[in-house]
């Protein structure tokens, strides 16, 4: 049973998650991090159960935070489109915290651990299921393609939206093609290849097919 949140419990969280970057989540020291907060390891007990729970606590923080922002830029009360730009600009703004539980979380799911598995579960019900619930809106309304599977369409509209923000907040200076858009003026660049195709991409394949067709 969760203990109620106090301030050596957040203490707790903010050093594991310091010791889980620079060591990982297996080789972090418990002692180290009760150390590292200023307790002793005791209290890490008393608040998580396992290792395992220590690690979604650190992820849940920053998620839950985060995923709330998610939930308003995604409110029905907008076209698609709008709600859709909402989102990216809202994830061009990622902080420093969330880089970092994004780095964590990335680093479970490339080793496929039974952490992100139960991280997952608990996407499904998060931003997954937001994304999901919009896509299907934009179908429905006809701004987004009717033939594609809402699950890829969800990924393809987050993909779109996280990836060159996170490489824009990372790269910084150092981003391909100096100059390039940031911020709003990124996220309106990014909604724009989402609704009107990657480069116009689209549009050339539908026109190409209507030149090859044959004449009636």
């Amino acid at each position: 049973m969760a203990r109620p949140r106090s301030d050596i419990s957040i203490r707790i969280a903010h050093a594991a998650r310091r010791r889980f970057l620079e060591d990982g989540v297996d080789g972090a020291s418990l002692r180290r991090i009760a150390r590292d907060a200023g307790t002793n390891i005791g209290m890490i007990y008393y608040y998580y159960e396992t290792k395992d729970d220590l690690f979604h606590e650190v992820v849940e923080e920053v998620y839950g935070a985060l995923l709330a922002d998610i939930g308003q830029a995604l409110l029905p009360d907008a076209p698609t489109r709008e709600r859709i730009r909402r989102l990216y600009v809202r994830l061009g703004k990622i902080d420093s915290d969330e880089l970092e539980v994004i780095q964590l979380v990335v680093r479970e799911a490339l080793r496929r651990s039974a952490r992100f598995e139960r991280l997952f579960e608990r996407f499904q019900l998060g931003h997954i299921a937001l994304m999901l619930s919009t896509v299907v809106d934009g179908k429905q309304d006809g701004s987004l393609r009717a033939d594609l599977h809402p699950a890829l369409l969800a990924l393809g509209t987050f993909v779109l939206g996280v990836v060159p923000q996170l490489v824009r907040r990372v790269a910084g200076d150092r981003f391909p093609f100096g100059g390039a858009p940031a911020g709003d003026e990124l996220a309106d660049q990014l909604v724009d290849m989402l609704f009107s195709g990657i480069g116009g991409a689209v549009a050339i394949h539908s026109g190409a097919r209507g030149l090859d067709s044959p004449s009636k």
